[in-house]
């Protein structure tokens, strides 16, 4: 249906890449031991530099929209809001190939029941960058669906209807989008039209308001938590207080008989109660005597100890040249980084309501995965997944916690045996110590410099637990096919294609807590090392940080934007090696899904604290649909790395998972964030690209850059805390 300018846009590597994937597996099978590591390389850099497209319908404009009396246009998003503004950026990319204005476009979470269903997820930075040319096809599509019935309806032909603001004419009458809908009997499906060039758009590359501000400042019930169902009981789940914890034993015996409890349900993966109120089922919970089973007692430094390059399972995922007999090179500089397991401590708990009936159930709930959530439920109830209905809700923060659902099932389980909807949620301390962790990580870097301070050879080794392998969301031969945690390994490649030789070599190690998806993946501990690294050895060379990254990029279209954006950073903050007024400037960047960013923070100690006083982060996320929601997202990263970075990090004390509560848990505070973050977005791509996560990735490392500058102290393991 796509024209032909529009298919040559899409990128056919992407789509080959994933269409011939099979094939690639079933090469890499059969080409042997001695070519493996050849094609897992060139397998991981193809990962590593491209985006995953929209994986639903794409020829069924129906399923997007309805066109109300009232002249209204409802889009049903695949993807789901978790406070990023991708909803106003899809109404924007709709209401310019619709001819309708941005505030007659209502954008909702689409149920599964309805068929617009991505099979992804939300996640990876891709909701508006992997929707932007099938959602503009779709809504032209639609546009001249209802041209062509206004057409028929009006006794003439199409070529005389002109359609603005919701409103089509033949040039004597007029009618709204609504009335001709309304009259529509069936509809003749159209030729997917020739798109509209960026120039002819009204909205797009515009600063539009939020179409869920007003929901939010009321506060209006659209999160998870505030579903409800009539009926409706509670449920709580019995969940281990410490990692690597088996259930042994349970008696439910006095939580049966305290008040209000309806009925105790014991299953081989869980116990769960369900009561007239959310108290009454969190007491009986607590009355249950658990007996759990543990295979060693841990502490966070046996953890730390497994999380050393060395250890574990070696991949090769990039080379080039040889660094052979590196270690042994005269004048070699190495250094050594590491970074703590982190939670995601997102605002709003997991939970999920849930009613199932004798051939139906239905969800409410948060989440990313809403067709891998379905399947679950479908399979752990026995039904077909067409029986089965989720309904998102916006999310009070994703991050990659809703990545991982298994809540929803034990909410489904519940209220099939009670045969009544079960709100179920997990508490905020459950939350904290059943999290799946941003895992801990290990580097060690090493390079020679040639005599005029240019990089010869580059190694870069990192340990880390899993990210992306053992989640639901990727099958088990992923692991095989890559060798490696892909997850883990983001942001871990070395960026500087000028240098004549280096490797990046991942270990995955396996830890005995759980390890996932967190916002950004490996990027910001890798860019942290990296980063840190290059800082040093531009000391040891003798040159400006900022010229002696440039003169490590090559001419690529990819060095080019990388190129683009470091200068675009160094000259908006006036970047200076010099210490100035108590206050030093540190230099940081990364490319993430095609997505280069550099900053500059500008830092000073007080009182023996890092103080961050002002970023200035300079972007290419290519074509830009809404600066403002951009420059938020930049916004939102710097301050949750600085977070990261800075304050955050989880123990482990006897098994026992610490903290497991705000406060005790320290993140960054509204008296931590700097004064000033000054975004600049440059647009060096014609499509839109990966916003959410890339500017998480320079943060760490700037800081750590500018403290450098001002104390003489080189910080190489976050939390960064001065000597």
């Amino acid at each position: 249906m796509a024209n032909k300018e529009t298919k040559k846009k899409k990128g056919w590597s992407r789509r080959k890449f994933l269409i011939r994937s099979s094939i690639g597996v079933g090469v890499v099978v059969g080409t042997g031991y001695f070519t493996r590591s050849i094609w897992r390389r060139y397998l991981a850099g193809i990962a590593n530099t491209l985006e995953a497209p929209y994986q639903g319908t794409t020829t069924a404009p129906g399923l997007w929209f309805e066109i109300t009396a009232q002249n209204q246009i409802i889009l049903h998003s695949p993807k789901v809001e978790m406070g990023q503004g991708t909803f106003t950026g899809l109404a924007q990319i709709a209401a310019d190939e619709l001819e309708v204005n941005v505030s007659q476009v209502q954008v909702v979470h689409a149920e599964t029941m309805s068929g617009n269903i991505d099979t992804f997820a939300t996640g990876g930075s891709t909701s508006i960058s992997s929707l932007w040319t099938p959602l503009r096809e779709i809504a032209a599509t639609m546009r001249e669906m209802v041209k062509n019935e206004a057409a028929k309806q009006m006794g003439t032909t199409r070529e005389n209807i002109k359609a603005g603001n919701g409103i089509v004419t033949d040039g004597n009458d007029s009618f709204t989008y609504g009335e001709i809908v309304a009259r529509v009997a069936e509809w003749e499906e159209v030729d997917t039209p020739e798109l509209k060039d960026i120039s002819e758009y009204k909205f797009v590359g515009k600063p539009v308001a939020r179409i869920d501000l007003n929901a939010k400042v009321k506060g209006d019930p659209i999160f998870g938590m505030d579903a409800e169902m009539p009926g409706m009981l509670y449920g709580a789940v019995l969940r281990p207080s410490m990692i690597d914890a088996r259930l042994v034993s349970a008696d439910t015996a006095k939580a049966e008989g305290m008040p209000g409890v309806v009925m105790v349900v014991k299953e081989e993966d869980f116990v769960g109660i369900i009561a007239n109120s959310y108290y009454e089922a969190e007491s009986a919970k607590n009355t249950i005597e658990a007996e759990w089973s543990a295979n060693k007692t841990w502490q966070y430094q046996d953890i730390a100890n497994m999380i050393k390059v060395g250890q574990g399972d070696p991949q090769t995922i990039q080379k080039s040249g040889s660094t052979s007999g590196l270690a042994q090179v005269e004048g070699l500089v190495s250094a050594e980084y590491t970074s703590p397991m982190g939670a995601h401590a997102q605002i709003e708990p997991n939970g999920a309501v849930a009613h199932v009936e004798a051939d139906r159930a239905t969800v409410i709930m948060s989440t990313q995965v809403i067709e891998l959530t379905r399947k679950e439920i479908a399979r752990r109830l026995d039904f077909d997944k067409s029986q089965v209905n989720i309904k998102p809700t916006y999310l009070g923060g994703g991050f990659g916690r809703r990545l991982h659902t298994p809540n929803a099932i034990q909410a489904a389980v519940m209220s099939k045996a009670v045969g009544k909807p079960v709100k179920s949620f997990f508490s905020r301390q459950e939350e904290f110590q059943n999290d799946t962790f941003r895992p801990p990580t290990h580097h060690v870097l090493q390079a020679s410099l040639s005599e005029d301070g240019l990089i010869e050879s580059m190694e870069h080794n990192l340990s880390s637990g899993d990210v992306a392998l053992g989640s639901p969301m990727l099958p088990a031969i992923v692991g095989q096919v890559f060798g490696s945690d892909v997850g883990a390994w983001r942001g871990g490649m070395i960026q500087y294609s000028g240098i004549p030789n280096y490797k990046a070599v991942s270990w995955r190690v396996k830890l005995p807590f759980a390890t996932s998806w967190w916002r950004s993946l490996g990027l910001l501990a890798n860019t942290f090392a990296i980063e840190s690294f290059m800082d040093e050895l531009a000391i040891k060379a003798g040159k400006n940080p900022v010229e002696f990254r440039l003169a490590q990029i090559d001419g690529s279209d990819r060095g080019y934007r990388l190129k683009e954006v470091i200068k675009a950073a160094a000259e908006k903050a006036g970047y200076s090696d010099e210490v100035s007024n108590g206050r030093a400037m540190g230099f940081a960047c990364s490319t993430d899904a095609n997505t280069p960013c550099a900053q500059v923070a500008e830092v000073s100690i007080e009182k023996g604290q890092i103080k961050v006083h002002k970023v200035t982060c300079a972007m290419d996320p290519g074509l830009v649909v809404n600066p403002d929601q951009v420059r938020a997202q930049c916004e939102g990263s710097v301050i949750m790395g600085m977070s990261a970075s800075m304050f955050e990090k989880m123990d482990v004390i006897d098994n026992q998972l610490k903290p497991t509560i705000y406060g005790a848990y320290k993140m960054a505070r509204m008296k931590h964030a700097p004064k000033e973050i000054d975004v600049v977005l440059l647009q060096n791509a014609d499509a839109p690209g990966a916003v959410g996560e890339p500017p998480l990735g320079p943060i760490g490392a700037a800081i750590a850059n500018a403290v450098f500058r001002l104390t003489g102290q080189r910080l190489r393991d976050m939390p960064l805390k001065l000597a």
